[in-house]
């Protein structure tokens, strides 16, 4: 087999499917029967294989599947539909947010995917097949394929609410400047998750309403229920990025209110050291009639002179109300 097919199968119409060689891959996909290929976008012959295997095909499909940068969406050509969707990054040492495309051309009797990075979903599926309990025909294949993908985003977006949860009890309980990075990253996550399951909530909403022949009801009705889960993700998602916001305002006004605090202290403290700070720099000055220069009790009387000044001080700033 091509290095640059990483799998392809012959589905029986039963749930399960056979491998194929090489040589019977165009064939399959050609023939009444369904067949999947599944080609690894990264390699240089995956171009050629393309071209000279589908050429039957509208040539703006090859491109279209081995474009650099996919968003989701679905575009019907005939009674096919080329679609791109985006699944969590599951791959080791990977952000989940940076999400992994997989671009489709399928219709009733053929499936060309084409990756650029491992999908989980897409092994789940070839799984699944392998043991005989994989889709029957190209509809199911859709309906399983995108319902994988969301139970995978599942666990990701949980955790991620209870990071926001973690964050804002910490918040609460010892706001500290630390905890803006946290908030930060919270926010970003959500921003790149929701970027991509927007446009997929309206990709299973425009085949959901399709007229192509391979979708039937039974097919519809699951990609009516992934609707609705990615439409719940999306809702999801605006709350975490709304609560991140007002945990970071939060803890703005948090720290505003302790530095405030912080410097109004320092500005009573300023203010009953004002007048001391006067009265011991005038009576320090270096020239003669200093008053007390020559009583030996002259410190102890201007230090009780400058406590009464202190005790009157406070008493004026509390009926002030300034503590």
């Amino acid at each position: 087999m091509s290095d640059a097919i990483l799998f392809a199968y012959d589905f029986d119409g039963q749930g399960g499917a056979k491998p194929l060689a090489n040589t019977d891959i165009s064939a399959h996909l050609k023939a009444r029967e369904i067949a999947w290929v599944h080609l690894d976008g990264n390699h240089p012959d995956t171009r050629g294989w393309l071209e000279r295997e589908i050429a039957y095909l509208d040539p703006f499909i090859t491109e279209a599947l081995l474009a650099e940068e996919t968003s989701p969406r679905v575009t019907e050509i005939d009674d096919g539909a080329l679609l791109f969707l985006r699944g969590v990054n599951l791959n080791e040492d990977a952000a989940p947010e940076d999400m992994v495309s997989i671009r489709l051309w399928i219709d009733a009797h053929r499936i060309v995917s084409v990756r650029k990075r491992k999908l989980q979903a897409v092994r789940d599926i070839e799984g699944k097949l392998l043991e005989g309990k994989g889709p029957k025909d190209a509809g199911e294949f859709i309906a399983q394929l995108v319902a994988k993908m969301f139970n995978r985003f599942e666990p990701v977006l949980a955790n991620l609410d209870e990071t926001t949860d973690n964050i804002e009890e910490a918040v609460l309980e010892t706001a500290d400047a630390v905890q803006r990075e946290g908030i930060v990253g919270v926010r970003k996550q959500a921003i790149v998750f929701r970027r991509y399951m927007a446009p997929q909530r309206d990709v299973i909403l425009q085949l959901y309403a399709s007229e192509m022949s391979w979708l039937n009801q039974r097919h519809r009705r699951h990609l009516q229920e992934s609707f609705s889960r990615v439409k719940r993700y999306v809702d999801d998602l605006d709350a975490i990025r709304e609560r991140a916001q007002i945990i970071k305002d939060e803890l703005t006004a948090i720290l505003s209110d302790r530095l405030n605090k912080n410097m109004y202290v320092l500005s009573v403290i300023a203010a009953i050291f004002l007048p001391l700070g006067f009265l011991t720099g005038l009576l320090g000055i270096n020239v003669g009639g200093i008053p007390g220069a020559e009583n030996d009790y002259a410190f102890a009387i201007f230090g009780g002179i400058l406590v009464g000044i202190v005790a009157v001080q406070v008493l004026v700033f509390k009926r002030l109300k300034w503590f």
